[in-house]
């Protein structure tokens, strides 16, 4: 094995560029990923003098705040997981295996929710269900109901990650080839065996991905709890934001974010390595038709209209929230006024300003950087290699309460003092959403023949040239999925951003969150539906330009 590291090593060092390359990456993940967490877990096993203690997490079992916590988090993730999980398997369902009308219409509606404020549904189910709530108050008369607690954070998270669940099973149940279900209705097996016998089983590594992905957002999730969950229900981003905001106790606040990382990184870890290994693959080589002949007229129609009924979810809040930003004084006076936007783009222009620079700067470092390291893993061989890897998506695992929580413990003091800048804002975006540009770069580029870089080298080319030349634009597609997802992240997260903003660099989000514990719900709706249109105008420039750079990689010369 080191001589096969020796070898692999001396090939690397023939390209001395590519080798400052892979060391630089390599360090700034230590620096950027790996020593926050560490400083997170340190921090929790310290007792006030510096020296090691289990005070801390003693507390968990002593305080029964902690306890409910914990109980709530792991509660309300499992509820979402499983109700999240199944409005997205139908919709993925309907929409990839059924012949129903207005499918892009309504993928684009589910879809609507991911790019937008993450407690965008906290705001709409306030205006809706609030105690000056359009349904309860003014509808009903309802004057004792509460949409505070449980209820409200599971409602809201379900609109929140549903769409996240649909997005992972769409791929999935697409994939799946009509034959098998022609093959069973042959053989004399009923609608409802075809599907529990042949089609589940197929999708359930789906399913299984899908439920720990919204389990880990569910529990990593700050601002729907943060809002809806009120003092009654804690849970344990919010109480470790409490901590350290409230308390000032940077110990027992790294406490709580470390038992937080905990079923978040066992989750990752599932899905990963175990889920990963038992994919199953159907191959043919003839072409089929993808409209599925198992759901019978009623319940194809019974179905549809749960993903119309989710659609109509998704209009409706949004909806409400524009007649909020709209409306002088929601519950009281719906006389049509623009203060709110006005309020916006005045008072609140330069939080606006903040967060498009903070984005525009996240957007092309993290999408370089996600397909370069995605080249180095898939096509070049160097000791390190795996451990490169699994630092650049280690942060796709870690809830974003911790990652706030780990820069602040880490570049609050020397070495590196980042504290208040937006420096710490910008690498902490460009470190944390990185991954999910990574994984599409290597699953594109796993897709691509070698032979076509191996030329570009044989005429003279480097590595770099190569990536830039060749590689680059033949995996746009990938790189524009980067760009969109660094893009919109920078734009609408909160639980790692509120604990890095400053009187210097405040972001949209946080500034929505401030406006609603202040009761200014219009001004909240407000920023909300500029940040929506800010990143749907993105989209379209984004595509325009990774769109006309793909239509040039024939036409490239070194």
């Amino acid at each position: 094995m080191l001589r096969r590291a020796w070898q692999e090593l001396r090939i690397i060092a023939r390209d001395p560029i590519l080798l400052a390359l892979i060391v630089a990456i390599m360090a700034a993940l230590v620096v950027f990923v790996v020593w926050p967490l560490a400083r997170v877990l340190v921090t929790a096993f310290q007792a006030p003098d510096g020296s090691f203690s289990l005070a801390n997490f003693e507390l968990l079992g002593q305080r029964r705040l902690y306890r409910n916590a914990l109980r709530n988090s792991l509660v309300v993730g499992g509820l979402v997981g499983l109700v999240g999980v199944a409005i997205g398997y139908i919709a993925a369902f309907v929409l990839t295996r059924t012949n129903v009308p207005f499918k892009r219409v309504l993928h684009t509606l589910v879809m609507l929710p991911i790019i937008s404020p993450p407690f965008a549904g906290a705001i709409s189910i306030l205006f809706l269900f609030g105690f000056n709530g359009l349904v309860t108050r003014q509808l009903l008369g309802l004057t004792n109901f509460s949409i505070y607690g449980m209820h409200g954070v599971v409602l809201s998270q379900v609109f929140t990650f549903a769409p996240i669940a649909y997005l992972n099973l769409r791929g999935v149940l697409a994939g799946l080839n009509p034959t098998l279900e022609d093959a069973a209705l042959n053989v004399g097996a009923s609608r409802w065996q075809v599907f529990w016998r042949v089609i589940f089983p197929l999708s359930l590594p789906g399913v299984a991905s899908a439920f720990l992905v919204v389990l880990i957002e569910s529990m990593a999730d700050f601002g729907n709890p943060l809002v809806l969950g009120g003092a009654a229900f804690p849970m344990l981003a919010t109480q470790a934001y409490l901590e350290i905001t409230g308390s000032f106790n940077l110990a027992r606040g790294a406490m709580l974010a470390g038992v937080l990382l905990l079923p978040s990184i066992t989750a990752f870890a599932i899905q990963r390595y175990y889920l990963a290994k038992r994919q199953y693959v159907t191959v043919t080589g003839k072409p089929t038709a993808s409209t599925s002949k198992i759901v019978s007229p009623g319940a194809k129609w019974l179905l549809y209209a749960v993903v119309v009924a989710f659609a109509v979810v998704v209009i409706a809040f949004y909806a409400v929230i524009l007649l909020g930003a709209l409306t002088r004084v929601w519950g009281f006076d719906y006389t049509p006024d623009l203060r709110h936007f006005r309020y916006v783009f005045a008072v609140g222009w330069e939080t606006v300003k903040d967060t498009l620079v903070v984005a525009v700067l996240t957007t092309p470092v993290s999408g370089l950087l996600g397909m370069l390291i995605a080249f180095i893993v898939v096509r070049k061989r160097f000791p390190g290699r795996a451990s490169l890897e699994f630092m650049s998506i280690l942060n796709f695992a870690v809830p974003g309460t911790v990652a706030g929580i780990g820069y602040i413990l880490a570049f609050n003091g020397p070495p590196l003092i980042l504290t208040g800048t937006l420096a710490i804002l910008v690498l902490n975006f460009v470190f944390r959403y990185v991954p999910v540009g990574i994984q599409s770069g290597i699953a594109v580029l796993r897709q691509i023949d070698p032979a076509i870089e191996e030329a570009a080298q044989n005429l003279g080319a480097n590595a770099i040239t190569t990536f830039r030349r060749i590689t680059l634009p033949l995996i746009a597609p990938a790189f524009f999925s980067g760009l969109v997802f660094a893009f919109v992240r920078a734009m609408t997260a909160i639980s790692a951003a509120i604990f890095l903003v400053s009187a210097n660099w405040n972001l949209m989000t946080v500034q929505i969150l401030n406006e609603v514990g202040s009761g200014r719900l219009g001004v909240a709706a407000a920023y909300s539906i500029v940040l929506l249109a800010i990143v749907l105008v993105a989209f379209g420039v984004i595509n325009l330009i990774v769109g006309r750079g793909a239509e040039d990689a024939t036409s490239v010369r070194f």
